[in-house]
């Protein structure tokens, strides 16, 4: 599984929260994104995206990256969720999806991550601490463990990376 922070947003006055868009720096690190993702050897088979405006843009940014389209379904559940929330919608995952791409907003996410990587057997306390720390816009965990989606649990994932992808800002 794969969980992916929003890129960088803007912050326009009076534009509610759920319609804020992508920044400049976050239309520069979405696309870094679906180039790690495209390097990192194997796509989702499914990506859960947050309805809101910036992270819709991040994927859509990302997914150009890519060399073939993945199956998107936007969940308003994602949209202001925490981790327990975020877990009962990965226990509602068909099983067939063997990859899952999750794209949505902290602090949800990080709680999240913790939740199911924490306390794990051969957990890489390193990777934790640099969540716990800090999971910043266009962070990319990557989560592994064997099972069912209705069967995931705290504590029953490893975290084996944490990337954060950038994109290179024009010197002009």
């Amino acid at each position: 599984m794969l969980v992916l922070r929003h890129a960088k947003s803007a912050w326009p006055e009076g534009v509610p929260d759920r319609d804020r868009p992508l920044g400049p720096r976050g239309l520069r690190d979405a696309p870094a994104v679906g180039r790690f993702l495209a390097g990192a050897g194997g796509l989702p088979d499914l990506v859960l995206c947050s309805p809101a405006r910036r992270a819709r843009g991040t994927w859509e940014l990302a997914a150009a990256e890519l060399d073939r389209a993945v199956p998107t379904r936007h969940d308003p559940r994602l949209y202001g969720a925490d981790g327990p929330e975020l877990l009962d919608v990965l226990r509602g995952v068909p099983d067939q999806v063997g990859t899952l791409l999750l794209v949505g907003h902290n602090p949800g996410l990080e709680d999240l991550v913790l939740l199911l990587a924490s306390g794990a057997a051969g957990a890489d306390e390193d990777l934790l601490d640099r969540v716990r720390t800090k999971f910043p816009t266009s962070a990319v965990a990557v989560l592994t463990w064997s099972g069912t989606w209705a069967g995931l649990r705290p504590g029953a994932a490893l975290l084996t990376d944490l990337a954060i992808p950038r994109g290179v800002r024009d010197p002009s």
